[in-house]
């Protein structure tokens, strides 16, 4: 089975190699993989097979056929969770850093879910699967470095209730983050519009086709001199990398993200930051069983907490806003 994409190149595309181009136009594929499927005859150019170096002209017409991938065999894994709360219809965990939420491509093991089916199996209990066999019981997800709550569904109508909130945006959310610099206003609103960024297809930008409304608002809780400082974070949407798009936005990335704050978030003075220094702290929502609102904070992290010591150690003096 195979699902196909078609594009038509436009008057003003500039002229860029096929695979350059595809790998932009289908953020699903890596430029490899595409690659891959170009020396396989996947992608046609006006009917015609190609080779990735090919240079688009206007008016081309691309087929690119993708193959569907054959459903993973996902293995229980004894991975240690920190349950803060369990019912016979979801559960409520405290995710560390560096833990992957689904399997994907070089994160086939070791992963949130793997951990998940281990804990349901031993337990006897069940799990949701409106997710899908590669996502059973997610109803939302942090990246890989964000360390916080999340809540999984163990039952079909439970995820379906909390999937409903997080798209009514009725899901109460705090977030804590370190960032680079000092916001002029202690507090504010964000309001940027986002998408998948054209040029960079493993990034989220205003420079996309397809923007969608994001809201944030933001407190400065605590500036560490001129070089940063601790916010608050209080997402009104839920776009993927909506935070780390609007902090870099504002000229305040967050420590250790790389991808939207490049070289110099990784360290100030002898201080460095190996991972985003982005924390879920609450979540609160409606149980979908009982209709009782519940809301779950967990504090931050040692690694979070150490960057915390560290730059207040460096300013002379910490000033609460």
């Amino acid at each position: 089975m195979t699902a196909s994409d078609e594009f038509i190149v436009t008057t003003g595309e500039k002229s860029k190699r096929l695979d350059m181009f595809l790998a932009n136009r289908q953020p699903l594929c890596s430029r490899s993989a595409i690659q891959r499927l170009i020396r396989e005859g996947q992608v046609r150019i006006n009917g015609q097979a190609m080779r990735a170096s090919y240079k688009i002209k206007p008016g081309d017409r691309i087929t690119l056929d993708i193959p569907k991938p054959e459903p993973l065999d996902l293995k229980p894994e004894a991975i240690c969770l920190e349950v803060l709360y369990e019912d016979e219809e979801l559960l409520v965990l405290d995710k560390p850093a560096g833990l992957v939420v689904h399997p994907a491509p070089g994160n086939w093991s070791g992963t949130l879910v793997n951990a998940l089916l281990h804990h349901f199996e031993t337990s006897g209990s069940s799990i949701s699967t409106v997710g899908g066999k590669e996502r059973p019981g997610l109803v939302h997800r942090l990246d890989k470095e964000t360390s916080g709550v999340m809540v999984v569904a163990k039952t079909d109508r439970a995820h379906r209730g909390l999937a409903a909130q997080f798209k009514q945006h009725s899901i109460s959310r705090a977030y804590e983050a370190l960032i680079w610099g000092v916001p002029k206003k202690g507090r504010g609103r964000i309001e940027l519009a986002i998408g998948r960024d054209t040029r960079e297809r493993k990034k989220f930008s205003v420079r996309t086709t397809k923007p969608k409304a994001s809201v944030t608002e933001y407190c400065v809780d605590r500036r560490y001199g001129k070089v940063a400082a601790h916010v608050l974070l209080y997402p009104q949407t839920g776009r993927t990398h909506q935070l780390r798009v609007h902090l870099s936005a504002m000229g305040h990335p967050i420590l250790g993200d790389q991808t939207y704050g490049g070289g110099r978030v990784r360290e100030i003075g002898a201080q460095q930051f190996t991972r985003v220094m982005l924390h879920a702290r609450t979540l609160g929502f409606s149980h979908p069983g009982t209709g009782i609102f519940q809301e779950f904070t967990v504090p931050v992290p040692g690694d979070f907490a150490s960057a915390h010591a560290a730059l207040e150690g460096m300013t002379s003096s910490t000033i609460r806003s």
